[in-house]
């Protein structure tokens, strides 16, 4: 990927401790982690054997005040306890260089996952939302490109709609998040 973080690392928070000083969503973000369980015991152990890859480091771009991370960070978050790697919060607001260096279609998307190696080399990314969901907010980005259009507004809150049902009623998305993250550190 190119990008090289080790600049970034030791300057983020623990996971706990980012959860614990959110002022806004925690309760939805507790809700969502106790709602987390391994349908896949397989899946579970695939996270449980990159124990012995003391070579890997996750930095995450997140804040509590965005729906995609409230969602999706919990189940990171489970997933990577797993592996005992060392995990970082990097708080978007205190990190916009980091940012900057990984936007989405050239906004800032949050949450963003970043694996790297002990020298900082990125490796991967995930996020910040399951495939299918993003691929709502893919296309309408694609259709509707100048933000500054009459009806932009009306189109994107259409689009977000779209992308709540993507993530369906329940729980099941989580399980796609899993099977993404596990497909990406199979690759590195």
């Amino acid at each position: 990927m190119g990008a090289n973080v080790a600049h970034k690392f030791r300057t983020g928070l623990k996971p706990q401790a980012f959860v614990e000083n959110m002022t806004k969503n925690q309760d939805t973000y507790q809700n969502w982690s106790d709602a987390f369980s391994w349908s896949d015991e397989q899946d579970r152990a695939f996270f449980t054997s990159l124990q012995h890859r003391d070579d890997l480091r996750c930095l995450i771009l997140a804040a509590d005040w965005c729906g995609d991370v409230v969602r999706n960070l919990p189940v990171v978050l489970h997933a990577l306890k797993e592996t005992d790697m060392p995990v970082e919060m990097m708080v978007m607001e205190e990190h916009l260089d980091l940012m900057d260096e990984f936007l989405t279609m050239g906004g800032r998307a949050i949450p963003v996952v970043i694996f790297a190696d002990t020298g900082g080399h990125v490796l991967a990314r995930w996020g910040p939302r399951p495939k299918h969901v993003q691929a709502i907010m893919t296309a309408f980005k694609q259709q509707n490109p100048d933000r500054n259009a009459s009806d932009y507004e009306d189109k994107i809150k259409v689009a977000r709609a779209e992308m709540l049902k993507q993530y369906g009623e329940g729980t099941g998305y989580q399980q796609v998040i899993v099977k993404e993250l596990r497909e990406l550190l199979s690759s590195i």
